[in-house]
């Protein structure tokens, strides 16, 4: 099991994809990022990273459940990018972090942010905004049981 920790990440500037509707969107949603950051030219700088705004699971499962979920998806990009609909760029907060990394499908992930969430209350710990799923790997390239999600919720 993985072991939970504290870290310190830096502000990124980032290309941003937002919107309404399932997390299920997410698969979707990456590949169309991309594409909106090759057309403009932008250096990839890192990986995808999903923006959770739901503050519990409770709010975020029922906010999936019913398709009104706020989906944003990032990428770390090497210059600004121009606005367009959906499509934004900004510099992503950085700051103080608990780390987890869950290994294993995406929709396996539920006992891992249990963990991670239990961990928190027991070290006094506030989430003091939105969480962030980095996808380490792609799941087109490797088995469903060597996904590697690292998890990461700014805290307080």
């Amino acid at each position: 099991m993985e072991e939970i920790t504290i870290v310190n990440l830096e502000p990124q500037l980032v290309l941003a994809l937002r919107r309404k509707g399932a997390y299920e969107e997410i698969a979707q949603m990456i590949p169309q990022l991309f594409q909106y950051a090759a057309n403009k030219r932008a250096p990839i700088k890192g990986r995808p990273t999903f923006i959770c705004h739901e503050t519990t699971v409770g709010e975020a499962e029922a906010a999936d459940r019913d398709r009104c979920a706020d989906i944003e998806v990032v990428v770390p990009v090497g210059k600004e990018v121009e606005a367009s609909g959906e499509f934004k760029c900004y510099r992503l907060p950085g700051g103080e972090m608990a780390r987890v990394v869950h290994k294993g499908p995406y929709q396996d992930c539920g006992p891992t942010y249990e963990r991670f969430f239990a961990w928190l209350k027991e070290n006094n710990k506030s989430i003091i905004g939105p969480t962030r799923e980095i996808y380490l790997n792609d799941p087109r390239e490797v088995p469903p049981e060597e996904i590697e999600t690292e998890i990461f919720a700014p805290i307080g």
